[in-house]
């Protein structure tokens, strides 16, 4: 008897773990001016590509969702994941790097039940290649009520 609860009451505990949303923008943050000045990036480069997966880019999604990012290296480059660098574009800039640390891979980020408020939030992420090369990408991710 005691084992069976014992058993239960470990396995409830595991689950809950798995399903509670983390935030990764507080409605503290959301609540900051946007950033001053162009979001520009660089055309074509040799660089490694960033590619926003989930969720669809300017589609509206519901929190929380999975905030998945890929990374693709170019020739014969690998990634270095210490140098991601993923940042809220607002006034003053806010890093999400530390949130993500655990979520950031050589192949992307995966960040399950992201919590975000409702809203359009500008992401900045940067990823360098084991030759150096950088690259920036803008990522807009669109969060319903």
């Amino acid at each position: 008897m005691k084992l069976t609860q014992l058993l239960l009451t470990s396995f409830l505990f595991i689950f809950s773990q798995l399903v509670i949303a983390a935030p990764l923008i507080s409605a503290k943050e959301a609540a900051l001016p946007p950033a001053a000045g162009t979001l520009a990036t660089r055309g074509i480069s040799r660089g490694p590509a960033i590619k926003l997966t989930s969720p669809e880019a300017d589609t509206p999604v519901a929190a929380p969702f999975d905030f998945k990012v890929n990374f693709e290296p170019r020739g014969d480059a690998k990634i270095d994941p210490s140098s991601v660098k993923v940042v809220y574009m607002k006034s003053p800039f806010v890093d999400l790097t530390p949130r993500l640390k655990n979520a950031i891979s050589a192949n992307g980020i995966d960040f399950a039940k992201a919590e975000v408020p409702p809203g359009t939030h500008t992401i900045r992420v940067t990823v360098k290649d084991s030759e150096g090369r950088e690259t920036n990408s803008v990522l807009n991710l669109v969060v319903n009520k």
